[in-house]
């Protein structure tokens, strides 16, 4: 179990704080806003009203303490990157910061943010992904450059086993599973088929996961 503290309970927030509680961690929701706190102390380890933007007021909550602060600030870009300076003087291991522009994630980045996240831009282009291939079902964003994908299998790979297709020779990506109805083959083998409704999960870079669909037979 890890310690999380989560900054600004607005929608991104609030579902980062949430989601990382049903997870099993600890987590401590800060917001100035005493409606955004009443609403979520439900759904986390603890939920405080504060100013982030005065250092006493973290220092009291034993901001330092945590695995990772986020600061997930809204639209008020220099309360953001004035909460990521405080934070980081004070000692966090790790401050995430979530950044609603390029510029502003530069910036976040040069005041000393560890991580700089964009969730409204890698949403976007997760749902244009979604919509280009009508075979992705899910995924899961490991850092900026990679993620983890479902998907159901292409016409191309029917009838053709892992070492055919070779998109680890390929394209550099990794089968994890062949999901298959209610039968889940975890680290296939060489050697195994695709078969029509086959569902993989591949890992690997975004820009090979997007040719996929359209390596060679």
């Amino acid at each position: 179990m890890k310690t999380f503290a989560v900054i600004g309970m607005g929608r991104f927030g609030a579902s980062l704080a949430t989601t990382l509680y049903r997870m099993g961690h600890e987590v401590l929701a800060v917001d100035e806003d005493e409606k955004k706190v009443e609403e979520i102390i439900e759904d986390v380890t603890h939920a405080v009203i504060a100013d982030a933007k005065e250092e006493q007021a973290l220092k009291e909550l034993g901001i330092r303490n945590f695995d990772a602060v986020v600061v997930a600030i809204g639209k008020d870009f220099q309360a953001s990157i004035w909460v990521t300076v405080t934070l980081k003087e004070m000692g966090v291991k790790k401050v995430v910061a979530k950044a609603q522009t390029e510029l502003h994630g530069k910036v976040l980045e040069r005041v000393g943010a560890d991580k700089v996240i964009f969730p409204e831009r890698d949403m976007g282009k997760r749902a244009a992904r979604a919509l280009v291939s009508d075979n992705i079902m899910e995924q899961i964003s490991l850092s900026p450059e990679h993620s983890i994908v479902e998907l159901i299998a292409s016409r191309n790979f029917i009838g053709r086993t892992l070492q055919e297709i070779a998109l680890g020779q390929k394209l550099g990506i990794t089968v994890l599973a062949i999901r298959r109805g209610s039968d889940i083959l975890i680290s296939p083998m060489a050697k195994t088929t695709i078969f029509q409704d086959d569902i993989l999960v591949v890992v690997g870079k975004n820009e090979q996961l997007e040719k996929m669909e359209t390596i060679d037979d």
